[in-house]
């Protein structure tokens, strides 16, 4: 069955050291996802999930300027990030783990989120709805995202490692019935 993410419901944020005393936060504004999801058996499931790279926010304009540049991103060159899983594991329960391919600036390498299955549901409105949340971290380095400052003290300006965390809510796609030939 198909189910598409519900960004009203949906959330795909970040966290990454600076300075190697603080966290900075941030999330993506424009992000869509598909899954085909066997709600009987998950791992019989798949997902395709695409962020637009220039809706990054930091909360702070000047830093997100400087991440959609050739310094980071480059998001003129590479406006999407991509993840498409290749398999999902049972971790127990209603734990997962989702194998796949994360792309983010032309470099693609594989990655795993650990996924909690937060049920299912139908609205008010009689939508059926499923709700997941996923953690992962990667190393930015590792996708051709070196750009960085020494500091005079020792250590860098900005961390390798990225934090990611998924909200998510899908809702199943309904076909409409087909117009008889009349």
């Amino acid at each position: 069955m198909t189910w598409k993410l519900d960004t009203a419901h949906s959330a795909i944020e970040f966290s990454v050291r600076h300075m190697m005393v603080s966290t900075v936060k941030g999330n993506f504004k424009d992000f869509s996802a598909e899954l085909e999801l066997d709600p009987d058996d998950l791992t019989r499931s798949s997902v395709k999930a695409v962020i637009q790279v220039a809706s990054i926010d930091t909360r702070e304009p000047q830093r997100n300027a400087h991440l959609v540049s050739a310094d980071f991103f480059e998001t003129e060159k590479y406006p999407e990030m991509v993840f498409q899983s290749s398999r999902v594991e049972s971790a127990g329960g209603d734990r997962y783990r989702v194998v796949g391919d994360l792309t983010i600036k032309g470099t693609t390498r594989s990655i795993t989120l650990d996924v909690t299955f937060l049920g299912l549901q139908t609205s008010p409105y009689g939508v059926k709805a499923a709700g997941f949340e996923a953690a992962a971290k990667i190393s930015r380095q590792d996708f051709g995202l070196t750009w960085n400052v020494a500091l005079e003290t020792g250590g860098v300006l900005v961390g390798d490692e990225v934090k990611i965390s998924v909200d998510a809510e899908a809702n199943l796609v309904v076909e409409e019935p087909a117009a008889a030939n009349s």
